[in-house]
């Protein structure tokens, strides 16, 4: 198992400027964000990871100048923070021990230890870096049961899990106080792809005594090569009584240009506070549902109500990729309360929504977004905003 030591340094630096009203308050301003990845390459297989966010603190502070805050006077926050959001190791036990030992293994067994991103049912169940470890059992198949191939994860986690039902002793959510333990799986079976998961949040120092269950089952296929089809599952219960179920369908239509003329219809349903396992950007349950469900994370870029409390609801939208050289996307979308239970919408809520998006040469890429969002009984949000995204 020979070294090939390599650093890699890698990310996007993101601008934006935008002109926001979120709940009756109008902000007009320029942001700005700085991804940073730095990779050392071990072996082949190991590797140590960081990841820095230097012009923000959290996930919603960000380094900007704002100049339409209703007052007149424009006022400049520099955020700062050296921290870095993820650094693990990762590697293979079964190249481990045939480099130690000079056998080759016959298994393998990716892990992964340290502060690493959990990522799971595409960001809507888990999106977080949290600290611990994971180790997976990849590649395996069962042909009792027809399983062509599945993967198997175990995770848990010590410290920095946001959860929003862990609470500090000031009654808001504080990432110190819980240990996470889960496991996940990815089936390929019954002509389609199944993602299953069951998590388990454990109360620690102010929040001990809590303890909740999180589930999700997904299944994702085409349909008669007209309709590609993905419907996710979620429920989350426990010992606090913030109990909560959501069903998402995501679908989308297969045209005579399959790879570039994308209509799509998504839905959703949810039941008393459907909440995600982890999450670090503070997003509900639906903020894949579609675009108007987004926020940009930067400049506070308005969005619906996402999440799913007693309420259904859905987007319907086109997505065109011209020559797979640009994105234009239009969408329209709502979502419907049966229930006024002080945590989701209290009205009725509309939007309709656009997004451009182009590459202007190999480095630089150009994005324009606009949304306008009508809330039943409430003041009308708004946002329009352009940014530009160095690669490097």
């Amino acid at each position: 198992n020979p070294l090939l030591p390599g650093l890699a340094v890698y990310g996007d630096w993101r601008t934006a400027v935008a002109y926001n009203r979120n709940n009756g308050k109008d902000i007009a301003q320029i942001a700005t964000r700085l991804n940073l990845d730095v990779d050392f390459k071990i072996t082949g297989t190991e590797r140590i990871h960081a990841f820095f966010t230097p012009l923000q603190q959290g996930n919603v502070a960000f380094t900007r100048f704002e100049f339409g805050t209703g007052d007149g006077n424009g006022q400049f926050n520099d955020e700062f923070d050296p921290l870095p959001q993820t650094l693990f190791f990762e590697g293979d036990v079964g190249s481990l021990y045939s480099g130690f030992s000079g056998t080759p293994a016959s298994f393998d067994l990716p892990f992964v230890v340290g502060l690493y991103p959990l990522f799971l049912q595409n960001g809507i169940w888990a999106n977080d870096a949290i600290l611990g470890g994971a180790v997976t059992l990849p590649a395996k198949n069962m042909a009792t049961l027809g399983l062509a191939n599945y993967d198997v994860t175990f995770f848990a986690a010590f410290d920095n899990i946001d959860n929003a039902n862990v609470l500090g002793a000031n009654g808001k959510p504080d990432n110190d106080n819980a240990n996470l333990y889960g496991v996940t799986t990815f089936i390929d079976a019954f002509s389609g792809y199944i993602e299953a998961g069951y998590g388990m949040v454990q109360g620690t120092n102010e929040a001990d005594g809590l303890l909740e269950h999180y589930l999700t089952a997904a299944y994702t296929r085409r349909y008669a090569n007209t309709v590609s089809n993905s419907t996710r599952v979620f429920a989350n219960f426990g010992n606090d009584g913030e109990d909560g179920y959501a069903v998402i369908s995501e679908n989308s239509l297969i045209t005579g240009l399959p790879s570039t003329l994308l209509p799509y219809a998504n839905f959703f349903i949810g039941f008393d506070n459907p909440r995600p396992l982890v999450d670090g950007n503070g997003a509900g349950i639906l903020k894949n549902v579609g675009i108007n469900f987004e926020t940009d994370a930067l400049t506070g870029y308005p969005k619906l109500d996402d999440t799913a409390s007693n309420a259904w609801g859905g987007a319907i939208g086109l997505q065109y990729l011209f020559n797979l050289d640009q994105q234009i996307v239009v969408e329209a979308a709502m979502v419907q309360p049966f229930e006024d239970d002080g945590i989701g919408a209290k009205n009725a809520q509309y939007a309709l929504g656009a997004r451009y998006q182009i590459p202007l040469d190999r480095a630089w890429l150009f994005r324009a977004d606009a949304t306008y969002q009508i809330l039943e009984d409430a003041e009308d949000n708004f946002g329009i905003r352009t940014e530009l995204r160095r690669k490097f």
